[in-house]
């Protein structure tokens, strides 16, 4: 890999999941294959703190092990894999326009959490999209298995390999590490499940709750003897996901033509970097990654629809939106009062 490259890589794992994690992924990505032992010894970080980082990198398929002969396992990191987080947004805006907003927080949820069951994935799913609804009406588990089966059969998701069922000897040690493995034909093989429910609204007591731990676990991470803000998965900020192999829904090299020009065909052209389209994307994706973790993804719908047609009334809102009209005046208000959008006086 280039400097750029791992430079790039570097901040994208800082950015999502905190300075242990980027430390160990970019050593691995200057070092290649290596063992605990020595990721521990070189990094000079604590062994608890190494093996933390390892966890949340694996679980988000960005490292993989190997058991090698001599019976150590070696840790690799997966540097394309990183590079992938800059498309998720391009991911998340091709799930979205397949299979609405129920197949955009599928796999969504799936790029946040790395791996997740598919039962997990269904009920969180289903309350979220019952958060966003009018009072009274809530999302069914069975739409939402639905489109998750409808976004195996595209390959969208797949399944993560397995632990081969051997019984072992009960007197024979464990290994260091288990072995992985799948059947290709059942990668995309969705398992029958009997989820029987809609999705839940969150209590006010309940964010209370919620609220009164994260005070508790801050408190009790301040007087660990553990170095502060260094162990803690951050909550990458997406517009949404596919799944972590890459699936159908990469982005090609349309995505890259978007901000690279050519000028001149002598010697075979010269080729120049819009850097100020580039930025402007990015932040317009940051803005509606924001939007969308703080208001939900009725809210960033109608913050892309503003952002593309630059002004429009409450009722064009409500019809372009397809959001009904107290739903949609409740989501421009909150943007309002948190200057996402601004009201314009017709004279």
């Amino acid at each position: 890999m280039t400097q750029a490259e791992i430079k790039l890589c570097s901040l994208l794992l800082q950015e999502h999941f905190g300075e242990i994690v980027e430390k160990i992924g970019t050593y691995l990505i200057r070092t290649g294959t290596q063992p605990l032992r020595i990721i521990v010894s070189d990094t000079g970080l604590l062994l608890d703190q190494v093996k933390k980082a390892l966890c949340v990198l694996i679980q988000h398929n960005l490292v993989t092990y190997q058991l090698q002969k001599r019976g150590f396992v070696e840790y690799e990191a997966q540097c394309k894999r990183v590079l992938r987080i800059l498309r998720y947004p391009r991911y998340i805006y091709t799930a979205k326009t397949l299979y609405n907003d129920t197949g955009e927080l599928i796999v969504e949820e799936l790029l946040l959490n790395g791996k997740m069951t598919m039962s997990a994935v269904v009920r969180k799913v289903a309350d979220r999209l019952t958060e966003t609804m009018e009072d009274g009406k809530t999302m069914d588990y069975a739409d939402v298995s639905n489109t998750f089966v409808r976004l195996a059969d595209t390959h969208f998701v797949q399944r993560c390999p397995q632990v081969p069922e051997t019984p072992e000897p009960p007197e024979a040690p464990p290994p260091p590490a288990p072995t992985l493995v799948i059947n290709e034909k059942d990668m995309y093989v969705v398992p029958r499940l009997n989820l029987v429910g809609k999705g839940k609204r969150r209590r006010s007591c309940d964010e209370e709750e919620d609220g009164e731990r994260k005070a508790k676990k801050q408190k009790q991470d301040g007087e660990s003897s553990e170095v502060p803000g260094t162990l803690q998965q951050r909550r990458p900020r997406l517009d949404g996901a596919v799944n972590q192999s890459g699936g159908r829904a990469e982005a090609g090299p349309r995505a890259l033509l978007e901000f690279v020009g050519k000028s001149g065909d002598s010697g075979g052209g010269m080729y120049t970097v819009n850097l100020h389209k580039a930025l402007a994307s990015l932040a317009t994706a940051t803005l509606e990654s924001i939007v969308e973790e703080r208001f939900g993804s009725r809210c960033a719908r109608i913050f892309r629809l503003l952002l593309r047609k630059k002004h429009l009334e409450q009722k064009q809102v409500e019809d372009f939106a397809m959001i009904p009209a107290k739903e949609a005046k409740d989501m421009l208000y909150k943007m309002l009062s948190e200057n996402f959008v601004s009201l314009q006086v017709s004279a």
